[in-house]
């Protein structure tokens, strides 16, 4: 089959060279050198700063910009983020030490996370950051590590609102949820927080993620806002931070379009106006970690070998679903859709073909792509997986079969 090359919206934020995908200025085949082996995750950090930079354009300077780590917790990205943004959001102890290894000022590093051990609470003590508390257990766990350690807690209330994100990927926050304390509780647990002299900050609002529809997103900061402005009411102290969580999502699929962020600008300016009043001296902040990340990022495997079952084409590769579980299907679809797939170092090639991308596992669900239109590959070819620079390696089971973890790098 002979046609010209197609390019999925998705990976229109890569430049091709002479036929070869280009990464920060480095073609593929070259950066496969450079890296050693395949497979590997590749973020171009020039991307990165594009879209931080396009955040900023649309977004009210008063809006504080937080990079939810849990996205990508590559210790390099870590580290370049922390002199990007304003602050960092971690979901673990160990996400913490990462975030403060790469120099993030722990004044600017918020703590959210249904399950925080001890341990864990006593870290974020001690290292000054900011707690979204999700239960009355950890209120009464960090009483006691403050009073142990001579060092006030700082907290905040994660909510768990009455509302959710309309048209969200996951929905974090609405109905029965692990995450964060029911509007109804709240009251009661802001008065626990007031007797036991935490040091309130704030709430924590987070609805869902990976949305495309500005309309749903605006009127979810807005019903945080106003559900924030009601609570505040019952506060031990005024609020100095208000976070509104983010939701921001990206196009993996055909026919997905990339968020509008004029609106979405539109109505945090409006916000923020309303805020100079209503909570006179606080932030407002927004987390993102897919928005900032996941498009700046491709996962990149080696074909080695071409077979052909039945007159499909399978390209069997050295990667597969243990590296990039979320481009298998097996990461929360409930039908799988192939991501966006390439040929990395065939761009632009007439000569074309459907075929299947599969890994090396033992298992059906070792699937990269299934019938797809790619360019003609043989053995030794690159294989790019886009929209990969979110929930990738450290989203996937890289043990298993104990076959070789993937490489990271920044670029």
């Amino acid at each position: 089959m002979s046609a010209s090359a197609p390019r999925h919206a998705a990976t229109d934020r890569f430049p091709v060279r002479d036929g070869c995908l280009v990464v920060n200025g480095i073609p593929l085949t070259r950066l496969a050198a450079r890296v050693g082996r395949t497979p590997f995750y590749a973020y171009d950090r020039g991307l990165v700063d594009a879209r931080i930079g396009e955040l900023r354009r649309a977004l009210p300077s008063s809006v504080r910009l937080h990079y939810a780590m849990k996205a990508n917790p590559m210790p390099a990205l870590v580290a370049h983020m922390a002199t990007r943004v304003d602050g960092i959001d971690v979901a673990s102890g160990g996400e913490l030490r990462v975030a403060l290894d790469a120099g993030a000022n722990p004044a600017d590093i918020s703590f959210a996370g249904p399950g925080k051990t001890e341990n864990e609470l006593v870290q974020a003590i001690a290292s000054g950051i900011l707690v979204n508390v999700e239960s009355a257990r950890e209120v009464n766990l960090l009483a006691r590590s403050s009073r142990s350690l001579g060092l006030p807690a700082r907290v905040a209330v994660r909510v768990n609102p009455d509302f959710e994100l309309k048209t969200s990927g996951m929905k974090m926050g609405g109905g029965p949820k692990q995450f964060g304390v029911d509007t109804e509780s709240v009251p009661q647990l802001l008065e626990q927080i007031g007797a036991l002299g935490l040091a309130f900050e704030g709430f924590h609002l987070y609805a869902g993620s990976q949305n495309l529809s500005a309309e749903s997103i605006c009127e979810a900061q807005r019903n945080s806002y106003e559900l924030a402005l009601r609570l505040s009411r019952r506060a031990p102290r005024a609020v100095r931070e208000l976070n509104l969580g983010g939701g921001f999502g990206i196009p993996y699929f055909p026919g997905e379009e990339r968020l509008d962020l004029r609106p979405i600008g539109e109505n945090l300016a409006a916000l923020a106006a309303r805020a100079d009043s209503d909570f006179p001296g606080a932030r407002i902040t927004i987390e993102l970690g897919r928005y900032l990340v996941g498009e700046a990022g491709i996962y990149v495997c080696r074909v080695i070998d071409r077979k052909i079952s039945r007159g499909q084409v399978f390209l069997v590769t050295d990667g597969g679903l243990h590296h990039h579980l979320a481009a298998s299907g097996n990461f929360g679809q409930v039908i799988r859709k192939n991501y966006p797939v390439a040929i990395g170092n065939r761009m632009g090639e007439t000569e074309r073909e459907y075929a299947s991308v599969v890994g090396p596992l033992c298992t059906p669900l070792d699937v990269l792509g299934d019938r797809i239109e790619l360019a003609r590959a043989s053995v030794d070819d690159l294989v790019v997986v886009f929209q990969s620079g979110a929930y990738g390696a450290s989203a996937s089971p890289q043990q298993f079969l104990s076959h070789p973890a993937a490489v990271e790098v920044l670029v």
